[in-house]
């Protein structure tokens, strides 16, 4: 048998584009397809996630016309800048082929079980020990502490479309020991653990080819983007370019 040739090759993704890398490939998840069909999937409103709740929706043949503009709780805006009020849709819940709207998750997570999906966005990862923190402003521990009880109790399945922008070197558990201190200010966090989906997840889910972080920045639109080295054989090369082609084209995310 002949060895392939396999070659590296670098691309840059903007924090839009890594968001739509994401959302598509979690979208080809064969579980996605199997709780679309049989389950439940509660897509968990947040910036990220409003691109997964797209991808997954198309997926479905269910609400082509799906806005992420106002799909989010929780966000992080320049200082000084002003959030103008909006009606939240709820979060995006598919039960059984079915679109449930209007709900929460509040109002359906007694009624999740084992090979039920739930989809949280995170606001931390460490990459190298596969841990995600998720920050915290309500008293009763938000979305995450509503979903926890089922996802272990039950095993629903938890997913976490993260980005490499919230990448932090440290222990996800000496983190959140220190911020959620009672002589720390600011947001708390909740370690958690799940499947956890980067753009380098989403790079092999999609194409098969192993894709490393090897620098990231710019300016004038490319803050907080991604350098990834993709390494494969030229028909998953191929895959990549045009994926990367498609998802470059994602504009910055607006409110």
């Amino acid at each position: 048998m002949v060895n392939e040739t396999l070659r590296t090759k670098q691309y840059l993704l903007t924090v839009a584009a890594s968001k739509s890398l994401i959302a598509r490939a979690f979208a080809e998840l064969p579980e996605v397809s199997e709780v679309l069909k049989n389950g439940t999937i509660v897509i968990i409103a947040g910036t990220t996630n409003g691109y997964v709740a797209r991808e997954v929706l198309k997926k479905a043949g269910l609400d082509a016309d799906f806005c992420t503009k106002g799909y989010y709780r929780g966000i992080t805006t320049p200082p000084g800048f002003k959030v103008e009020k909006i009606d939240f849709p709820g979060d995006v819940i598919i039960r059984k082929g079915e679109l449930v709207k209007g709900k929460t998750i509040y109002d359906v997570v007694d009624e999740l079980d084992a090979g039920d999906i739930i989809v949280k966005g995170a606001n931390a990862v460490n990459l190298e020990t596969r841990q995600a923190g998720i920050y915290i402003g309500d008293r009763k521990s938000g979305t995450i502490g509503a979903s926890l009880p089922v996802i272990v109790g039950r095993r629903v399945k938890l997913y976490i479309p993260v980005g490499l922008e919230k990448r932090v070197p440290g222990n996800i558990y000496d983190i959140v020991k220190k911020i959620n201190s009672p002589n720390t200010s600011g947001p708390r966090m909740m370690p958690v653990d799940g499947e956890i989906i980067t753009e380098l997840e989403a790079i092999n889910i999609l194409t098969g080819a192993k894709a490393e972080l090897v620098a990231a920045g710019g300016i004038c639109g490319a803050e907080g983007s991604c350098y990834l080295a993709v390494t494969g054989n030229d028909e998953q090369l191929r895959k990549v370019d045009e994926i990367i082609s498609a998802v470059s084209r994602e504009p910055a995310f607006s409110m």
